[in-house]
């Protein structure tokens, strides 16, 4: 088949996009029916005179998203969407914007030559004399009001600077209102039980972000693991586990990395409209950071039915120490936010919060971002080129998106020797067991994170070598 794609030749908004967005549209629409054959990238790029990388991006986004599926050897098809909640504001385009990192003879601070911590981010390119000349012009001046109580959910200015922010990359449609500043998610999700009542069953992804199971855990809700498919939760075991609030990372599981495509998520939108009562917890901690195609869209900004709970935080794009995030309630909780723990004063203090609300409105978070965007892709380019020789004895996941890949191993070798060889060569790797709500529900093959952020480039293919020798990999 041919498809008719009316290009323009417009500032600001590339070939590629224009091609992804009318394909999704005619998908959504149901011009394109599900099963139907499209057009090769090579065939497309022809017949609308552009580059065939062009073609291949805009089809890249919309597997990523899941509204289509490349068959072997076949082709690509386009996949069923059932029931497809449109958002209302689709997300802007960004352009290049969103397109856009210890020697070796020396032992980490974990005792190691090398430690693929899956947790740890680069602060080498971090914009330290900004941040320090924003905060000594935050204390200018005696400014007094800096340091009295202001608003519990966190200063005005800052949150609707996070609105902005997330309605224009993440497709997070809220008022500022909804949004509520705190010191890291964990006091979020402990401050989200007071919103919620206390006899909730609580759905999680397994394997999960075991930091955020210690949290319900210690909160004594009834914690469910839901087993995931391909796809992300599945929302069959999800019903039958009798939860009435799910935690899920769709734009990138933690850890398998999965993203989680449209029609799951419309499923799990479906579920939780099922329903009085039933919420879905997004936590969205680095969607920022992908290699391939832009940002996938933020479940929330499809949610018309004031069910998702959104989380995010600067943790990941900025520095751990800074322990501020930010949770998006629906509409529908605000009242109960009111008058269950609208008391509590903030916990990030105001003037950290304008020094980031500076950092923000003055444009040096969306440059730090493209850079570290161009940091990470470099590290993890120069990761997967590595990997190339242990292709035969591992499958590699996860390439595509945030700041760790899988390795399964595919000779019969158990997680556990393939940790303790690689720490008798000096490298510290992680095991996916590790990350199972009970040891017992551990279903994945024998398989190892390796988080790369924290690393130099030169550690990266150091560590590399070590394990290749470790593991007995041949070139």
């Amino acid at each position: 088949m041919e498809l008719m794609i009316p290009l323009k030749n417009q500032a600001g908004l590339p070939y590629y996009s224009q091609i992804y967005t009318y394909i999704k549209e005619e998908i959504k629409k149901g011009n394109l029916k599900p099963a139907t054959r499209l057009p090769s990238t090579r065939l497309l790029a022809e017949h609308l005179k552009v580059s065939r990388s062009t073609t291949q991006m805009a089809y890249e986004q919309l597997l990523s998203e899941g509204y289509i599926e490349a068959v072997p050897y076949k082709g690509y098809y386009v996949l069923e969407i059932d029931g497809l909640v449109h958002t209302g504001q689709e997300i802007k385009e960004k352009g290049a914007s969103l397109l856009q990192s210890g020697s070796p003879d020396s032992r980490t601070g974990s005792g190691f030559l090398v430690d693929f911590s899956p947790r740890g981010i680069d602060l080498g390119a971090f914009p330290f004399n900004t941040w320090r000349k924003i905060s000594k012009n935050t204390l200018v001046d005696d400014n007094r009001e800096m340091f009295v109580t202001g608003d519990p959910k966190g200063e005005a200015g800052f949150r609707e600077a996070i609105r902005t922010y997330l309605h224009s990359a993440r497709g997070v449609n809220c008022l500022a209102e909804q949004i509520i500043v705190g010191a890291g998610s964990e006091y979020l999700l402990m401050l989200l039980s007071q919103i919620l009542s206390s006899d909730r069953i609580i759905a999680m992804e397994n394997p999960t972000y075991k930091q955020a199971y210690r949290v319900f855990y210690s909160l004594n809700y009834q914690v469910v693991p839901v087993f995931m498919d391909q796809q992300g939760m599945d929302v069959r075991l999800l019903e039958e586990s009798g939860a009435d609030t799910a935690y899920v990372m769709p734009s990138h599981q933690y850890p398998t990395g999965i993203v989680m495509p449209v029609k799951r998520r419309q499923e799990l939108l479906s579920w939780a409209c099922k329903k009085e009562g039933r919420y879905l917890i997004e936590d969205d901690y680095d969607s920022e950071f992908r290699y391939k195609g832009q940002p996938i869209p933020a479940l929330q900004g499809m949610d018309q039915k004031d069910k998702v709970i959104y989380i995010g935080t600067f943790s990941k794009s900025i520095a751990p120490a800074i322990r501020v995030s930010y949770m998006v309630l629906p509409k529908s909780l605000l009242a109960v936010y009111r008058e269950k723990v609208s008391f509590y004063a903030s916990t990030v203090s105001r003037i950290d919060q304008n020094i980031l609300y500076q950092f923000m409105e003055e444009g040096h978070y969306e440059r730090h971002l493209n850079r570290m965007r161009a940091v990470y892709k470099a590290k993890h380019d120069v990761l997967i080129t590595g990997l190339k020789p242990f292709e035969e004895q591992f499958l590699i996941k996860g390439e595509y998106a945030g700041l760790h890949l899988l390795l399964t191993d595919l000779k019969g070798r158990t997680e556990e020797e393939l940790i303790k060889e690689a720490e008798q060569a000096g490298v510290k790797v992680y095991g996916m067991s590790g990350y199972f709500i009970h040891e017992e529900h551990n279903n994945y093959p024998p398989t190892i994170v390796l988080g790369f952020a924290s690393l130099k480039e030169e550690e990266i293919a150091t560590g590399l070598e070590l394990l290749k020798k470790a593991w007995r990999v041949e070139e």
